[in-house]
């Protein structure tokens, strides 16, 4: 369902819940899952969270795409470090040197199998940020995804690897398995427009399906109504360019 696209008279409720799903090594993990209301079965939606954390910004997002017909859950990919407000546990976060790409990876697949325990057939990922590196990152790590959704993916070209990040995700396109949308902004610096020059390329030097969209205007996180970098026009089109996106590949 395309935004404000709908009948007045056949709004759906929605249920929203925490849960619990099976994250890397078996770790129980605590994730935020949202569904219309009705028996289903409903395509599936995995939200990855940004460095800031798994916060107000990505539950509230979590239930707008309940809202469009999507079963959807954000797992707390920060939770094994304890809990507090979203931005004091995402400064531990960054002070541990972030989440391993392995475990995010691993969360990410425990909780597909989860919607698709609850009958979802399809399931695609998205996330912005760091979790737009994550997307691809999981996307090309795994397979059994049926759409991806990387909004302005930071350090997707990767100098600098460490321990937890021990590859730049550029370098594994050749095994990305499904369709991927990315979204940018011509003002932001990370990534910057000629990084996303580069991941662009390796998608078409090899053959990839995919699509990405530019923004003048926009910079870094221009989705995020709660800062200062919030561009309302880029921001309302490209969720129509995501909505129209899953809903082509997801339906």
């Amino acid at each position: 369902m395309q935004w404000n696209q709908f009948q007045t008279n056949a709004v759906r409720g929605m249920t929203a819940e925490m849960v619990q799903i099976k994250g890397q090594n078996g770790d129980m993990v605590d994730a935020y899952y949202a569904k219309p209301a009705g028996n289903g079965p409903f395509p599936g939606v995995v939200l990855i969270h940004h460095v800031p954390g798994w916060d107000e910004f990505y539950l509230e997002t979590t239930r707008r795409f309940a809202q469009h017909g999507y079963a959807a859950i954000c797992p707390n990919l920060y939770c094994r470090l304890g809990h507090g407000s979203p931005d004091d546990v995402a400064a531990q976060v960054r002070g541990a040197g972030g989440v391993a790409d392995a475990q995010v990876v691993g969360d990410c697949v425990g909780a597909r199998e989860f919607l698709k325990a609850q009958g979802s057939a399809k399931v695609g990922l998205i996330g912005t940020c760091s979790g737009g590196r994550h997307t691809f990152m999981v996307a090309c790590s795994s397979t059994g995804w049926d759409a991806a959704v990387e909004l302005w993916g930071g350090n997707v070209v990767q100098a600098n690897l460490t321990a937890n990040q021990p590859k730049s995700p550029v370098t594994m396109t050749a095994d990305l398995c499904c369709p991927l949308l990315g979204l940018f902004g011509n003002d932001d610096q990370n990534p910057p427009p000629a990084q996303v020059d580069e991941h662009e390329a390796e998608l078409k030097r090899l053959g990839k399906n995919y699509e990405f969209h530019r923004y003048d205007g926009a910079g870094h996180g221009f989705f995020y109504y709660d800062r200062p970098n919030y561009r309302q026009q880029q921001a309302m089109d490209g969720w129509s360019k995501v909505f129209g996106f899953f809903e082509k590949q997801l339906a």
